[in-house]
C-alpha cells in the first residue's frame, strides 16, 4: 500500500488519546508493514532500561521516554502553505508524482 505520509512531514493527530488529540509533530518513521507512524511528541511512553553492555561500552540504565507508535488513519498532513490539515491528493507532472493539498491545491513536495 502506498502511504502519503511520509518521514519528516509535519502531522496533526485527529483521533485518539485525549492529551494526544490536535498535537502537532514531525513524523519520525513510518512503520509500512504495521500502517503505524511515530510522531515527535506524540504517544510517549516510558520504559524501564536495565544496564547493558554492547561492544565495549555501557549504556546508562533508568527511565527513557520514547515516542510509542500511532495508527496512520489517527494523523492529518498539514499543509506547508495553509498550514492547516488537509487531505493528500496525487498528480504526476513530467511523469513523475506529487502529492498536492485538497484545500489549497499547492505541491506539498
Amino acid at each position: 500500500m502506498k502511504y502519503k505520509i511520509k518521514k519528516g512531514d509535519q502531522v496533526e493527530v485527529i483521533s485518539g488519546r485525549s492529551e494526544d488529540k490536535g498535537k502537532r509533530g514531525e513524523v519520525i518513521k513510518v512503520y509500512r508493514d504495521k500502517d503505524r507512524v511515530a510522531v515527535q511528541g506524540v504517544n510517549l511512553r516510558k520504559k524501564h532500561q536495565g544496564q547493558i553492555q554492547t561492544q565495549g561500552r555501557t549504556m546508562t540504565p533508568g527511565i527513557i521516554e520514547f515516542e510509542g507508535p500511532v495508527h496512520i488513519s489517527n494523523v492529518m498532513l498539514v499543509c506547508s502553505a495553509c498550514g492547516e490539515p488537509t487531505r493528500v491528493g496525487v498528480i504526476r507532472e513530467d511523469g513523475k508524482p506529487k502529492r498536492v493539498c485538497k484545500r489549497c491545491e499547492a505541491v506539498i513536495d
